[in-house]
């Protein structure tokens, strides 16, 4: 998601609305229960979700969170939807530096994979909002994306009867935003990618060489990029430019120590969402792996971790084509996630 200056106002907007709707529902509470397998993939090595009391996935909510998913109503134009910036082919990314949105108003950031997100502690690139029920908000207000007030969203979509009836049966009650953002957020916790033949442990040899350097003190990677999610889940800068004309974390935290530090991506399916980092600006997967192997550019914020690591090209090819084997194609091309 990429965030304009109206920022501020709108995530004020959001947690307004948010409020409104915990009247009735508490989202805090989370528990993990059993999971509907043929809804939900949970795939080796992969722990259950824990789910809000209020929203936890279910067919009924699947099936309206997909069709709000694909819905252009959420925008103001009535020309781009979440799947627009969000393709499962690519991972649900869409492939350009930063996304377009209304207008063709551009964005700041690289639009994030939506595979795994049920799992994340926090969302945005400076981790600001911290539920996915919340998240879905963002993008409907932002000037440069969906441009669009949610009480119109509601008043549009009341219009379609069948839509109108899914919600009543889903959430028992009439359409709201809680059943919106809910909705959705149900469908996007189903998107989970753990199937890849670095999974199955199908690798070749050079894909095998690969992984042992990633997963050495010698690279360190793995401390930046660990778990069945290949993410620490934490901030950091990784040197990739010297100089950023988006704050990152500080945007949220107004800490100057935060400036210019970033979550953390997964790297699952790395070999489909390029181009790379917040803003896009590196083109290939190989480029940011010369990167890492130069020890990044100077700057204050640069994680101590990064540093060189003097990889032969060889090295840094068997790199590459580890992390291009996590790319799990039985996701990309699943038919449950399309409309």
């Amino acid at each position: 998601m990429f965030l304009s200056p109206s920022f501020v106002k709108g995530l004020q907007w959001v947690v307004g609305l948010t409020a409104v709707a915990l009247i009735s529902a508490c989202v805090s509470d989370t528990q993990s229960p059993p999971i509907d397998v043929p809804l939900i993939d949970v795939p080796s090595g992969f722990v259950s979700q824990a789910f809000p009391l209020d929203n936890i996935p279910d067919a009924q909510r699947f099936e309206l969170g997909r069709i709000l998913f694909y819905s252009t109503s959420l925008s103001r134009t009535r020309t781009i939807s979440c799947a627009t910036c969000h393709i499962p082919a690519k991972a649900f990314t869409d492939g350009l530096p930063v996304s377009k949105g209304v207008e063709g108003r551009q964005g700041v950031r690289n639009t994030p994979s939506l595979a795994n997100v049920g799992y994340s502690p926090y969302f945005l690139s400076e981790g600001s909002v911290p539920t996915l029920e919340m998240q879905v908000l963002v993008p409907v207000q932002e000037h440069n994306e969906f441009d669009m007030n949610m009480l119109d969203v509601v008043k549009r979509l009341s219009a379609d009867s069948a839509i109108v009836q899914k919600g009543r049966i889903a959430y028992g009650r009439e359409l709201d935003a809680y059943v919106i953002t809910r909705a959705i957020a149900a469908f996007e916790r189903t998107i989970v990618s753990g199937r890849s033949r670095a999974d199955l442990n199908q690798l070749n040899a050079a894909e095998n060489r690969g992984k042992d350097l990633f997963m050495s003190s010698r690279t360190n990677c793995s401390s930046c990029h660990n778990g069945f999610l290949y993410t620490s889940h934490e901030f950091a800068n990784n040197g990739i430019y010297e100089s950023y004309t988006d704050l990152g974390r500080m945007r949220f935290t107004n800490r100057v120590e935060d400036k210019n530090i970033f979550k953390i991506p997964s790297l699952r399916n790395v070999g489909v969402t390029a181009p790379y980092m917040h803003n896009g600006g590196v083109i290939t997967l190989r480029e940011v792996i010369e990167s890492y192997n130069r020890g990044g550019n100077a700057h204050p914020h640069r994680d101590v971790r990064i540093r060189p690591l003097g990889l032969t090209a060889n090295e840094r090819t068997d790199i590459e084509a580890f992390l291009m084997s996590l790319t799990d194609h039985q996701f990309l091309t699943d038919s449950k996630f399309r409309p």
